[in-house]
């Protein structure tokens, strides 16, 4: 007995040219992008020379800048501790919004979770600069004032992860204490916290890691830390000074990432 072979149904017009039409509409997207940047090609030319200067001066760094009074050295030590001292009150305040926006820690009430999504995406949405400079207004231009910007930034990104990361849990050992007796805390206490807490500890270090970089660009607004030298030297044109700021800046942040992801792996 033969078997009749089956036809494939012809494709329509649209599916044959809908990869070009695609393909036409993203040109177009780049086209109109790359207008709105208004490139100068000639202005651009001219600026080598200036270019090249900027990259002489960073590769010549101010060797004694590093150690003047408020300099490199302070001021980096200075960024590390408003990142570390953010970080960890945006850790902590991030533990109950973490369990609000959990989608299983309230399945009777799923409205519960929807507002603590909502809240945490609010968060999130504001810029850390914008978030900064209210807190400048707020108490001034100081580290505090960066403190206060990172750890509320913060919070909303570590409470997502949180969230995310006990929605993820098994909820057997949850389920299992339930079924003997145990009331929520107890619950709480012995099948969730120790399930999501390595979670919870790697996602602050990545956290701490991100902070570190951007406690430098809140000094230059004014939260303090090595974004203030180096906004003043970008103003004045002393490359020597910002080479100095990018040989302590630059080895820093790789530090801190090399040893924030071997803590990282072992925990997870």
């Amino acid at each position: 007995m033969s078997k009749k072979a089956t036809l494939a149904p012809e494709k329509t017009f649209w599916q044959k040219s809908r990869l070009y039409v695609l393909i036409i509409l993203l040109g177009a997207l780049y086209v109109w992008s790359f207008e709105g940047l208004q490139f100068d090609l000639a202005k651009s030319l001219d600026s080598l020379d200036e270019a090249g200067r900027i990259v002489a001066g960073v590769f010549q760094p101010n060797i004694p800048f590093l150690f003047e009074e408020e300099g490199v050295l302070e001021k980096m030590r200075e960024s590390l501790y408003i990142a570390l001292l953010g970080t960890t009150i945006a850790a902590i305040i991030a533990v109950p919004f973490g369990f609000l926006a959990a989608r299983n820690m309230s399945k009777k009430l799923r409205f519960v979770s929807t507002v603590g999504k909502r809240i945490l995406n609010v968060i999130r949405t504001l810029p850390e600069l914008i978030v900064a400079i209210l807190f400048i207004v707020v108490v001034g231009p100081s580290p505090f004032a960066g403190v206060l910007a990172i750890g509320f930034h913060s919070i909303g990104m570590i409470g997502k992860l949180y969230s995310e990361a006990i929605e993820n849990m098994e909820e057997g050992t949850q389920e299992a204490l339930v079924a003997v007796g145990a009331n929520r805390l107890q619950t709480l206490w012995f099948a969730v916290i120790p399930q999501v807490l390595p979670e919870f500890l790697s996602y602050a270090l990545y956290k701490f890691e991100i902070n570190v970089r951007a406690a430098a660009v809140l000094g230059m607004v004014g939260a303090g830390g090595i974004g203030t030298p180096l906004l003043f030297s970008l103003m004045g044109h002393t490359w020597e000074n910002v080479g100095s700021i990018l040989l302590v800046l630059v080895p820093t942040v790789i530090l801190i990432d090399f040893i924030s992801g071997s803590i990282r792996k072992r925990l997870v």
